[in-house]
């Protein structure tokens, strides 16, 4: 997979820009604040339709007001393909080769693209709100049907909730019209878990390899799914659509006095543990970093084994945070392969010794300049 041009009108601080793209490598140089990160934020919108910076779509228009057109021109095995996808006010539309596609979901998976930057350490020492939308996020590239179940499950829970919330302290809400809530929940829900479930263990063998290989094999890196009800890899959907109608009847009373569905994937979460200790509460930051590292060159080889090309990969600002070792690992990794974009403020922080050949552009005030 191969980006070939990226064009943008009224994006961020981008009125407009057009820049045709021939290296693997191109690395972004400017000051901070100059429109740097938001290229690769234009990239990842056009992979997935949504910021990974923000949930308001609105923040992405510029500031001159107009509909965002994003486009993209992407070499792949089967052939070229156009990417177009326009965000206004009132919401998105997205075309493949000039056809729009009635579905967002059907948009999905033209262009696959593994996004890292600083905030991703999150991932291991954040909230579980944050390691849920990565599974999501990564997921949804290749599946795009796990999308369709995500949606219809959040349609429903906020149905679910509003539904106890407003019945909280009146004598409790219909019980048909709960128990219709909770059949639903558990459909989209049970196939939710089966998805991450299958798609974490693929994660796991990939991580585990690499995490070894970055440490010597000093460390060996556990991703364990953890899912708010138990699920086995035996269980048929059936069975756990029991088990999650079960799970809901055994919180009932707790969900009527908080007015919250309290068991569901909305409430899963992803661990980490290294040497067998978990990652988020006794990893050293060096430890967490490279347990970031090691999850995001793991997706790069899940998403070839998944669609059979490597995806496009974006380094936002990330090669000053590695220190030498780990900026190695990382441009062994994608060097001839990937193709890659590196966004940073000065180009002594990157190894370009280790570089074959790299196209480097210089961007100042929503201007992109140059190709070295």
């Amino acid at each position: 997979m191969f980006l070939r041009r990226l064009a943008l009108r009224q994006y961020r601080n981008y009125p407009h820009v057009d820049i045709q793209i021939d290296k693997n490598v191109n690395i972004f140089v400017g000051p901070n604040a100059q429109g740097k990160t938001n290229l690769l934020e234009a990239i990842f919108v056009l992979a997935l339709t949504k910021s990974h910076r923000t949930h308001q779509d609105k923040e992405l228009l510029n500031w001159n007001g107009g509909d965002a057109l994003l486009h993209a021109e992407l070499e792949r095995r089967y052939g070229s393909c156009t990417l177009d996808l326009s965000i206004t006010a009132k919401g998105k539309k997205a075309k493949i080769n000039g056809l729009e596609q009635k579905k967002l979901s059907n948009f999905i998976g033209a262009m696959n693209v593994v996004m890292f930057a600083p905030e991703d350490l999150e991932i291991v020492k954040g909230n579980p709100g944050v390691r849920r939308r990565f599974l999501d996020m990564e997921i949804g590239q290749v599946q795009p049907s796990y999308l369709y179940d995500l949606s219809q499950y959040q349609k429903t829970l906020q149905q679910r909730n509003n539904l106890l919330k407003q019945s909280a302290g009146r004598g409790g809400p219909d019980p048909a019209l709960l128990d219709v809530f909770s059949d639903q929940l558990a459909n989209h829900g049970v196939k939710i878990m089966k998805k991450r479930q299958s798609f974490i263990r693929k994660l796991q063998n990939w991580a585990e390899r690499i995490h070894s290989g970055i440490t010597a094999g000093q460390e060996s890196l556990r991703i364990e799914y953890s899912p708010s009800l138990p699920l086995s890899e035996e269980l048929e959907e059936a069975v756990l659509f029991d088990q999650f109608m079960i799970k809901l009847s055994q919180v009932r009373e707790q969900e009527l006095r908080r007015g919250l569905t309290l068991a569901g994937p909305h409430r899963d979460d992803l661990l980490f543990y290294i040497n067998g200790k978990e990652a988020h509460v006794y990893g050293s930051q060096g430890q967490q970093r490279t347990t970031a590292l090691s999850l995001k060159l793991a997706e790069i080889e899940l998403i070839h084994e998944e669609v059979g090309e490597y995806p496009l990969l974006l380094l936002d600002d990330v090669l000053s945070e590695l220190d030498e070792h780990r900026q190695t690992q990382l441009i062994q990794t994608f060097q001839s392969k990937v193709q890659t974009f590196i966004t940073t403020t000065g180009i002594e922080s990157v190894h370009l010794d280790r570089l074959d050949d790299a196209s480097i552009y210089h961007v100042r005030q929503g201007q992109v300049t140059g190709r070295e």
